[in-house]
């Protein structure tokens, strides 16, 4: 459960990991690091987000590296956000004092993160005090596969043996004799550490402070933004701050997760990279962005989605942060992976798998652009027109979903249900706009496509709309999502009945779901998983679009208080244990808090009017 200010918690590991809850979250819209309750960060991807880890040792604890600073024979600790900041304290107590170390992705002085701008200083900043009694403090810069140091200007230049690319300069307040150190420090004393990566400080003032301060001032000045009065509201306010941190603030995108390969289930082989920017998590994103006031990162994340279909000249369902092809799935046979789940994957294999939902995507995010005040030059119209035009036959096709099934696909509902948003915006769009296209066959289209949904999938035995469009009463928690795109009414009694069918069906109790049974809808890979946060969260909303306030606000309620003490979810939860699975954070769960928090307030609101 979120809690700002928690109590000490002993230090636990299995099999040399840390639990996923027991990690923090820094970043500066160019990359992120994952910093543990032990006062390692086991993550880090330089200089970008989707770069080779630096430090790898979430996914192999002996052989992927570390940049730890922590006391000898660390007790217990506990992790806490400065308020309103993506600045994280670690507090650690050993048997002879308490240490503080606070982290931060260090951000320029003055830096307004609301611009569409890079605002990152290429510096890792690790400052260290010591608030009770004293601690011997050892410091470990590990990157991955060794590296060496040598003298240079007021500090070290580190080379990482795996990667010869990277500049670094380790600097400190205390003499560096190496990438190991150990220091006899008493209450009142302090160690600084800064890491820096692309250019050399040798006329840069070593001052932390300055620093610290500086990213704390810019992340409180971004959320002088924050605009939301409801349910959760200090879990709703990390929501945003974590989405920020999932952001690429040079180019508009968003990571739909800064980790690749974390498993789901643990000792599965489900485990994916994440580091890359899905065309589906556009729509959803700006929702959550625009109604907490945040619509400079909306914009952006449209005008990114607009620019990478144009460029790449074919919808895509992801792209790189810059807007390019994804590399191609590889896997890491020299890392054990998180747990030891193998294998680790680099790249991702579903980057050229047919998802029809694409088309509805893309078209959805180009309505929301020119709705905000966006404009829609002549040659990218063509191309969105033609969009829609294959969005009226493709709906027919088999394809791999949402869920991104490694088979030979079906005939998704969903997927039907997002060709049938490509071709409602296009309609709308060129219809209010007067622009050239098909605008009745478009919305005719349309209309036939809700029409089936309704009929053909449905499923009266089972009481449900269908998985996939030729019945059958298979469940698919994606089918929740329909009311959210505006494909089918939440309390229309079908849609009514599906979301009652699968909190039924698919739960895995206490008002957590799996996306679908894979003993009725088999995806091409061995094993079950976990339940899957987002789709609770769309329950949620379904429930408000009922009129089922009550019940909503329970689960909404149960859902926020699965968060880790640092407000932080991952993308699926294990229903036996609570524990976190799958990549972490997850953008997508945090949209879910965001989303459903603003769809609660304003149904308590519109109900007492």
């Amino acid at each position: 459960m979120h809690d700002p200010d928690p109590p000490f918690r002993p230090i636990r590991r299995r099999k040399g990991y840390l639990p996923l809850e027991d990690l923090g979250l820094i970043g500066d819209g160019a990359t992120a690091a994952l910093v543990g309750l032990d006062g390692s960060i086991p993550w880090m991807c330089l200089p970008r987000f989707d770069s080779e880890p630096l430090f790898c040792g979430l996914l192999d604890y002996a052989r992927g590296g570390h940049f730890t600073l922590a006391p000898e024979d660390l007790v217990e600790a506990r992790q806490r956000y400065e308020p309103d900041t993506g600045v994280l304290t670690t507090d650690m107590r050993s048997p002879t004092g308490v240490v503080r170390v606070t982290d931060a992705l260090a951000v320029r002085s003055g830096a307004e993160l609301t611009e569409d701008a890079p605002a990152d200083r290429a510096e890792l900043v690790r400052s260290a005090r010591v608030l009770d009694g004293h601690v011997r403090l050892r410091m470990d810069v590990e990157p991955r596969g060794g590296g060496q140091a040598q003298p240079l200007f007021s500090g070290l230049e580190v080379r990482p043996s795996r990667r010869p690319d990277l500049r670094l300069h380790l600097r400190s307040n205390y003499p560096l004799t190496g990438l190991h150190g150990t220091y006899d420090l008493r209450q009142g004393d302090r160690l600084d550490v800064v890491l820096s990566w692309g250019r050399f400080h040798r006329h840069h003032r070593f001052d932390t402070d300055a620093t610290l301060r500086a990213t704390t001032d810019a992340w409180r000045r971004w959320m002088q933004h924050f605009a939301y009065s409801g349910p959760q509201e200090p879990l709703v306010r990390r929501a945003a701050i974590t989405l920020k941190q999932c952001d690429d603030w040079a180019n508009g995108s968003l990571v739909a997760a800064p980790t690749s390969s974390l498993p789901a289930p643990v000792g599965g082989i489900r485990n994916w990279d994440y580091r890359y920017a899905w065309i589906r998590d556009a729509a959803y994103a700006v929702f959550a962005q625009r109604r907490l006031g945040f619509t400079g990162e909306a914009d952006a994340f449209l005008g990114w989605v607009l620019d990478a279909f144009e460029h790449s000249r074919r919808p895509r369902i992801m792209y790189t942060l810059g807007g390019s092809l994804v590399p191609d799935e590889v896997e890491d046979s020299e890392l054990e992976g998180y747990r030891r789940s193998s294998p680790v994957r680099w790249g991702n294999g579903a980057t050229d798998q047919r998802q029809h939902d694409v088309y509805g995507e893309i078209l959805d995010c180009a309505d929301q652009w020119l709705r905000s005040g966006g404009e829609i030059q002549p040659a990218l119209w063509a191309s969105l027109a033609g969009l829609a035009d294959t969005a009226a036959q493709a709906w027919r096709q088999p394809d791999q979903g949402i869920w991104e099934v490694r088979n030979e696909g079906r005939v998704f509902t969903y997927s039907a249900g997002m060709c049938h948003v490509a071709l409602d915006r296009a309609a709308a769009i060129g219809g209010r706009l007067g622009l050239p296209g098909q605008i009745g066959m478009w919305r005719e289209s349309a209309d036939q496509l809700r029409r089936l949904i309704l009929e053909e999938a449905w499923d009266e035995k089972a009481q449900t709309i269908s998985a996939h469009l030729d019945g059958g009463g298979t469940l698919d928690a994606s089918l929740l999502a329909l009311p959210l795109r505006q494909v089918v009414p939440a309390d229309h009694p079908r849609m009514t009945a599906t979301a009652t069918a699968i909190a039924e069906r698919l739960t895995a109790g206490d008002g957590l779901l799996y996306r679908y049974l894979h003993n009725e809808s088999p995806d091409g890979l061995p094993g079950d998983e976990g339940a899957f946060v987002l789709c609770s969260f769309w329950l949620v909303d379904n429930l408000i679009g009922q009129g089922r306030i009550e019940a909503a606000e329970e689960l909404y309620a149960s859902l926020c208080a699965r968060a880790s003490p640092l407000g932080l979810l991952a993308e699926q939860i294990d229903p036996s244990t609570g524990e976190f699975m799958g990549n972490f954070p997850q953008a997508f769960s945090h949209i879910g808090i965001i989303a459903s928090g603003v769809n609660l307030a304003r149904a308590k609101a519109e109900a007492t009017t």
